[in-house]
């Protein structure tokens, strides 16, 4: 019998996140077969939901390092033109990751993940800009190894981060969204961390689970030019396949000018932020806040939505808050700021992880009330 928290899930995804209703044009694409429990809820409610059409599609993610392995530069340089045909009909977009084995891209060619990438960004603009789209994940073995649970208990931190009242946490974090409209300059201060830097002009985004599932940030983006300082990070991510972590930037003129890693993965760092010229300044400032998320499982979309962490994102620019950084990367690194303070002009806003400025006091977990 299926997990009732699943038809719950679906509910959120299809009513919530991406508001599917009569006459869309739908496609919920998975990768890993285990999402299928998923995948037929949301495909049952989009039905009854009225929707034209409901594509699904899964994907293997070792059918895909074969091609990273094999294919030759003319077949790395060919553009699916047919998906990009799809994808301009699509109206929501529904992406499952389900995968059995996240360090199946380890061994993989970088260079040709690379170049795929930059190749196939047309098909992320299309989404991304033109649809009503939303990306989550569904409890694996795998994953729960990761994270370092049972399944039982991979399955429970999912559903709380992710099953909650999204209308009001989006009420909530109009306040964090209005104060970082009002504020001119950031400082983040921690051990081996000293990083400052503008958002002047640059609009505080809520992320209150229409996009991302779970959710749970408000985001913005540094004035390209002003980052200045120097950032270490203290969450392991992993990125096309490999892990990093101990990773440190220090920064010119927003300009990333020495970047390093733990574990002799300096050259696979570099070589990420030599991808092209805006993949070494940095395209968002975020701060974590989902209530339900509070360790690293090493699964971004989990980790950067931390409640007391940050990310600074070297790469792309979103729209929504574009500093004109425009790069085929786009890499959250979260750093937990449970020993650091986070400075809104002159005001302290969050320290040890904590908020402490009177307005966002209500945004700490409820067992931490009255520290």
């Amino acid at each position: 019998m299926n997990d009732p928290r699943i038809r719950h899930f679906a509910e959120i995804l299809v009513d919530y996140s991406t508001r599917v209703k009569k006459g869309d044009v739908v496609l919920i694409n998975a990768a890993g077969f285990e999402a299928l429990p998923l995948v037929k809820e949301l495909y049952a409610l989009c039905i009854k939901r009225g929707a034209a059409c409901v594509e699904y599609s899964f994907s293997v993610p070792d059918v895909d390092r074969m091609f990273y392995n094999l294919a030759n530069k003319q077949q790395l340089a060919y553009f699916p033109q047919h998906r990009l045909d799809f994808y301009k009909r699509l109206t929501v977009y529904i992406g499952i990751s389900a995968g059995d084995n996240s360090m199946v891209m380890a061994n993989a060619r970088q260079e040709a993940m690379v170049a795929w990438q930059k190749v196939t960004k047309p098909l992320v603009d299309q989404r991304v800009k033109h649809t009503r789209w939303c990306v989550t994940r569904y409890p694996t073995h795998a994953a729960a190894q990761e994270a370092r649970m049972s399944l039982d208990e991979y399955e429970d931190y999912l559903f709380s981060a992710c099953c909650i009242d999204w209308k009001a946490e989006s009420r909530k974090q109009d306040i964090l969204k209005k104060m970082i409209d009002r504020t001119a300059r950031v400082r983040l201060t921690a051990p081996d961390t000293e990083l400052s830097f503008s958002i002047a002009g640059l609009p505080g985004i809520k992320c209150d689970g229409r996009y991302n599932m779970p959710d749970g940030e408000v985001f913005t983006a540094p004035v390209r030019d002003s980052v200045q300082g120097y950032i270490t990070y203290n969450c392991p991510s992993i990125y096309q396949g490999k892990e990093y972590s101990g990773v440190r930037f220090e920064f010119r003129e927003g300009r990333i000018i020495d970047a390093s890693a733990d574990a002799g993965m300096t050259p696979a760092l570099n070589s990420i932020l030599d991808t092209d010229e805006g993949a070494r300044y940095i395209g968002e400032f975020s701060l974590g806040i989902n209530p339900g998320i509070r360790q690293p499982m090493r699964n971004i979309l989990f980790d950067e939505k931390i409640f007391g962490s940050i990310h600074l994102t070297p790469g792309q620019a979103y729209d929504e808050c574009d500093n004109g950084n425009r790069s085929a990367v786009h890499w959250d690194i979260v750093r937990i700021m449970s020993d650091g303070e986070i400075w809104f002009d002159d005001q302290l806003i969050q320290k040890n992880g904590l908020f402490v400025h009177p307005r966002l006091l209500d945004f700490n977990p409820q067992e931490s009330a009255g520290r």
